[in-house]
């Protein structure tokens, strides 16, 4: 059976230094993250055992850490980063990531400007 469960950590702020333009990477600035990770949850559900799923904690600190991490032009590169890491560090399907920059550098009245991607296991994923 195939199942679409999904642990989902939304609205994970940090202050990162990513972006093309020079004072991006001088000044810095906040970055929200959202996770949905694609899983089996039916025995953790079933036997109310915290091994049997994914530690939300470890999530939010492989999230904390690329994104507070070494710079990187594109959000892109920090959403590949995030999938890549979380696909290897749990026994999950699949991973959803979305990076969004509310602070973007362009003219204009919006919430935000975002990446999401989405990664399964079956593909072969660069870490970087």
């Amino acid at each position: 059976m195939f199942y679409l469960d999904k642990i989902v950590i939304s609205d994970m702020a940090f202050y990162g230094y990513h972006g093309v333009l020079p004072q991006e990477r001088e000044l810095g600035q906040q970055f929200v993250v959202d996770v949905e990770l694609t899983l089996n949850l039916r025995i953790a559900g079933e036997s109310d055992d915290p091994g049997k799923t994914v530690s939300y904690a470890d999530v939010y600190e492989i999230v904390r850490q690329v994104v507070t991490g070494v710079p990187s032009k594109l959000i892109e590169t920090v959403a590949e980063q995030i999938a890549g890491k979380l696909l290897q560090q749990f026994a999950v399907r699949q991973v959803l990531v979305r990076v969004k920059k509310p602070a973007a550098p362009v003219p204009g009245q919006f919430s935000y400007m975002a990446v999401e991607i989405v990664r399964s296991q079956a593909e072969e994923v660069s870490v970087q």
